[in-house]
């Protein structure tokens, strides 16, 4: 918030200078990076922004005003997160589910401070969003409509231009040298795919907490007997930083009670695994690119939300789009167990099949909304030469 500017500035100079060089015509910037616009308004060119979460989520952010100004957030004291306090309905923020708890907010609303750095940082930005010329977001019209209609009240212009990861491959050749830039921030394991191939339809429970989120070795090992008592086969990826401050340590009983039936591999193509028949569950943390993956893939989710808007996604996945169930903050191995049996061949397990198909299925419709939305985009905004 008060160091990149000038260094943008000196960048884009740099830039600008090059003789041979087309000169910059516009501006894209992640979201949490606002002070891009005003970059680009002393250029004169349009500026956008990239929204990578959900709607929802923008709308959870957007919403800490509103609990400011009620008095409800900063919390009074720490006893307000495990005293039944976080359970409080707030089934009145624009925008947002009606089934929303405090404790389905971003949590970085979990603080007693009123100058905590995270909570200002992302006040700051989310309520910037409305001076760019536009903002794109990676969903789908169908899926989030109330938040985006609530986003579209307060932003000039929005772009729904998702699923991205499915627009990409339309896009760019297979031949292309682009195809090979991945969005993986690891090294991806291939043998995880030889693996499914030899495994039955629809037979897998895959988990996947994605690229950041940590956890201890307790709860390691809890998810651990969860998955082994279940019975199921699985592709289990773990991080090599994925427990906090310790080497993950996987107890040798468990290695050897599933060596048949379960893979445990460092990174995978994570879109390529949720298309394979032979998946028939995620367990993940519900982030954004996950959750955009797991609808497109028509995969049923299990829900271990981390942090920041994850907890907001979980609770849309499972009380709005009617794919997912929680497992619970307190990771306990009995729990998981159940989770996996209900959603593997369970009642819910059967509705939330069918539910994550039908999103699959709005997912193939939306990409040519999509592709026209970016070609809009592109248009009337990036090329119109200024800003507005």
């Amino acid at each position: 918030m008060t160091t990149c500017l000038p260094h943008l500035r000196n960048l884009l100079a740099g830039l600008n200078s090059t003789s041979g060089m087309p000169p910059v015509t516009c501006i894209v910037a992640d979201n949490l990076m606002s002070f891009a616009v005003d970059a680009a308004r002393e250029l004169g060119v349009p500026a956008v922004l990239l929204w990578t979460a959900s709607a929802c989520g923008y709308m959870g952010y957007r919403n800490f005003r509103l609990l400011i100004d009620q008095g409800i957030i900063p919390l009074k004291d720490e006893e307000q997160l495990t005293n039944g306090f976080m359970d409080m309905p707030v089934d009145w923020a624009p925008g947002m589910s009606k089934h929303m708890r405090l404790k389905d907010f971003p949590t970085i609303l979990r603080t007693t401070d009123r100058d905590d750095t995270a909570l200002n940082f992302k006040l700051h930005h989310v309520e910037r969003t409305e001076i760019a010329d536009a903002v794109i977001i990676n969903t789908m019209d169908e899926l989030e409509q109330p938040a985006l209609d609530a986003m579209r009240a307060i932003i000039p212009a929005i772009y729904t231009i998702g699923p991205l990861n499915s627009l990409t491959d339309q896009i760019v050749p297979f031949m292309d040298p682009l195809h090979k830039v991945s969005s993986s921030l690891w090294k991806e394991d291939h043998t995880c795919l030889q693996w499914l191939d030899g495994r039955k339809p629809r037979s897998v429970v895959y988990m996947n907490f994605g690229s950041v989120t940590v956890m201890s070795n307790h709860e390691l090992v809890e998810f651990a007997w969860g998955l082994a008592n279940s019975g199921q086969d699985f592709l289990w990826i773990i991080r090599p930083d994925i427990v906090k401050s310790e080497a993950a340590a996987l107890p040798p009983e468990f290695l050897e009670a599933t060596k048949d039936r379960g893979l445990v591999a460092s990174w995978c193509d994570q879109e390529v695994v949720l298309r394979h028949d032979a998946v028939c569950v995620f367990l993940t943390h519900c982030g954004w690119n996950s959750t955009v993956e797991g609808l497109c893939g028509g995969v049923p989710m299990l829900c271990w939300p981390f942090f920041a808007e994850q907890q907001t996604n979980c609770r849309y996945k499972c009380l709005e789009w009617g794919v997912g169930m929680e497992i619970g903050d307190d990771v306990r191995r009995e729990v998981v167990n159940e989770r996996i049996k209900e959603a593997v061949g369970g009642e819910k397990g059967r509705e939330m099949k069918k539910r994550a198909a039908e999103w699959r299925e709005v997912a193939i419709r939306s990409k040519v909304t999509s592709l026209n939305n970016l070609d809009s985009l592109i248009n009337d905004v990036l090329l119109s030469g200024h800003s507005h």
